[in-house]
């Protein structure tokens, strides 16, 4: 069976990374040892020289007619997203669709997909970090911030940086099963499938609130104290104000209402005591105010698309011997290191 053939687009400041990243996990797979599933070629609007983001220089011996006569075409992550793809690549880029040839945007290689047109009335991702622009720019797309990667039709994107080795490893799995896709991820010695999405990777920035209200001091105090019953009326007393004038100004200030807001701090503590501590979840779902593992579970799987388990498996961060948590009621303390930690998550 001859080898499907891949166009992979260079362009002045395209990341060394996204560039080499199809080529690295689809040259790594084989139906047998020695025979590649795939051809992997680079092709820019202009043959020559490019400058890849490390400044190191690269040269593209086709152009966009490699597209042409290939079978996927991959893109990059964009590397100026005030720059639309132009006429020419939007032509091709069309053409192939037209065709049916499997399109693939890397990370934020999704707004030439869009600027194609490709994206509309499909469900489309890109790097969190750029989810606001994304949103605006292409409207009709279904964008999906939360995942690492969706496929609509002939139609492929891929969340932030790495996301593009789940993509390529997905790319296999569609075409080639399972079986495939996991040799191919021993070779790369890499998971063949991340549970979660990008959402666990999301800054989580401290909501800016009005001045003329007293509700950060108010929030504050419930950050410090995740671990009792916070319930609206307990907050509008500390605030001293009326329940319906408390949740108007809370709304306006944060956006949100006291039920999702407190969810979601109670995940990042929850994040946190993951990430730092050896705590069993039954204490982590305890200090952080969700009461039981089984709630716990839940807020992680609205909130992140992941589990507790799945979570602490990626971030944990094992430091000295034993570690102390300054919770609600003073400190938690940690089993000493390597100690086995109970609860299921």
């Amino acid at each position: 069976m001859p080898a499907i053939r891949v166009a992979v687009l260079a362009f002045d400041g395209v990341s060394l990374f996204h560039l080499s990243v199809p080529g690295v996990v689809l040259g790594a797979a084989e139906a047998v040892p020695g025979e590649p599933l795939y051809d992997v070629r680079f092709c820019a609007e202009v043959p020559g020289m490019v400058s890849s983001d490390q400044g190191i220089g690269i040269e593209v011996m086709c152009g966009l007619e490699l597209m042409q006569s290939s079978d996927v075409i991959i893109i990059p992550a964009w590397n100026d997203l005030s720059t639309v793809a132009s006429t020419q690549l939007v032509e091709a880029l069309q053409l192939a669709n037209a065709e049916g040839k499997l399109i693939v945007g890397l990370c934020l290689g999704a707004f030439v997909l869009g600027d194609a047109g490709l994206l509309d009335e499909k469900e489309a991702t890109t790097h969190w970090a750029a989810r606001e622009a994304f949103a605006r720019r292409y409207p009709k797309a279904c964008f999906r911030p939360e995942v690492l990667y969706v496929t609509a039709d002939n139609i492929m994107t891929s969340a932030g940086t790495v996301a593009a080795i789940d993509c390529c490893l997905h790319l296999v799995r569609q075409r080639h099963g399972a079986d495939a896709a996991n040799r191919t991820a021993r070779m790369l010695v890499t998971p063949p499938h991340r549970q979660g999405g990008q959402a666990q990777y999301v800054e989580q920035p401290v909501p800016q609130l009005a001045s003329d209200t007293n509700l950060s001091d108010v929030l504050t105090w419930a950050r410090a104290n995740l671990s009792s019953n916070l319930s609206l009326d307990t907050l509008a007393e500390i605030a001293r104000m009326s329940r319906r004038t408390f949740t108007r100004r809370f709304r306006d200030s944060t956006g949100s209402t006291v039920s999702k807001w407190l969810n979601a701090e109670r995940v990042l503590r929850a994040q946190l005591l993951l990430e730092t501590t050896d705590l069993p979840v039954e204490l982590i779902a305890d200090e952080a105010g969700f009461g039981t593992p089984l709630s716990l579970r839940q807020q992680f799987s609205t909130h992140l698309g992941t589990s507790p388990s799945e979570y602490r498996r990626m971030f944990f961060r094992e430091k000295g011997s034993s570690t102390k948590v300054k919770g609600a009621g003073g400190s938690v303390g940690a089993r000493p290191a390597g100690q086995e930690a109970g609860g299921r998550a």
